[in-house]
């Protein structure tokens, strides 16, 4: 987990991305994600995560950041005109999880994508989901549910999925039922989704305006091993702004920011001991193997 607007606060006056607008259209559902970052927790957090289903892919993701992007246009737009430097880490809420989940259809070929530093990286794989569809139903949500269960990654798993919606998909990495999920959880609790809304996204582009910001429009992803690509997060999460810091020459490190008595180095350091609490919070992944 990271807060890829740390980067977007030190890029703001050298780059700027304005969204692409298209003629796609696709259904956002959104579950609220409740989850438990260490086995200890007594409660489990809750955020809001979306699953946006296009005509050839669907993307899951946290909301956080995305709701937020008019919030930060115009803080944006506020910097750009004053050229006067403003914390938006003070207005903006930080989201809990960076990382994209991507099935393209019809295969369902299953892409998982971060960011390191500012460039897209990612694994590829196919899971088979092998599901046993029990006879138990109920309504969730106001969805007419049928139960399904499934042993995924070291943990056993419950799902409700509904023929209302005809999509094989559902939060996060899974697939492969029927109808789309309702509700998942993993029969301990430490991970629990549940459907609360969706809506059509007319206009539809699954890379947000912070996203266009944050990796000036590229966004062309990386692929490699999972091992590969696991080993490389790893050794990122010790530092994960140590590339910034190596680009700035000293003088730029002592230079104040625009409108603050914060130096671009001080502000480095802040951020980069922040993404270091952050990438390293989790203790209690949703993989156990």
């Amino acid at each position: 987990m990271k807060c890829k607007l740390y980067f977007v606060l030190l890029c703001v006056f050298t780059t700027f991305m304005m969204r692409s607008q298209n003629n796609q259209t696709a259904q956002r559902f959104f579950y609220e994600h409740t989850f438990k970052t260490t086995k200890s927790a007594t409660e489990g957090e809750k955020i809001i995560t979306i699953l946006d289903v296009s005509k050839d892919k669907s993307i899951y993701r946290d909301y956080t950041v995305i709701a937020q992007d008019s919030i930060l246009e115009i803080e944006v737009e506020k910097m750009k005109k004053t050229g006067v430097f403003v914390q938006m880490e003070k207005l903006i809420k930080m989201p809990k999880f960076s990382y994209k989940i991507a099935k393209n259809y019809p295969t369902f070929e299953t892409s998982y994508i971060d960011g390191i530093e500012k460039s897209l990286y990612g694994y590829k794989e196919k899971n088979n989901f092998d599901w046993k569809i029990i006879e138990e139903k109920a309504v969730i949500e106001g969805y007419n549910c049928q139960k399904a269960t499934v042993t995924y990654a070291g943990r056993q798993w419950e799902a409700w999925f509904t023929l209302d919606l005809p999509f094989q998909d559902g939060p996060y990495k899974f697939k492969g039922l029927p109808g789309l999920i309702v509700k998942l959880s993993d029969l301990e609790l430490d991970y629990q989704w549940v459907l609360k809304a969706n809506k059509k996204i007319y206009n539809y582009n699954e890379n947000s305006f912070s996203d266009n910001l944050y990796y000036n429009g590229n966004f062309t992803v990386n692929y490699t091993a999972r091992p590969k690509f696991e080993k490389v997060y790893t050794e990122y999460k010790k530092d994960p702004l140590a590339a910034m810091r190596g680009q700035l020459k000293p003088e730029m490190m002592a230079q104040k920011m625009p409108g603050s008595q914060v130096t671009y180095g001080q502000m480095i350091d802040n951020q980069n001991k922040i993404l270091k609490e952050i990438l390293n919070s989790n203790t209690n992944p949703i993989e156990l193997n």
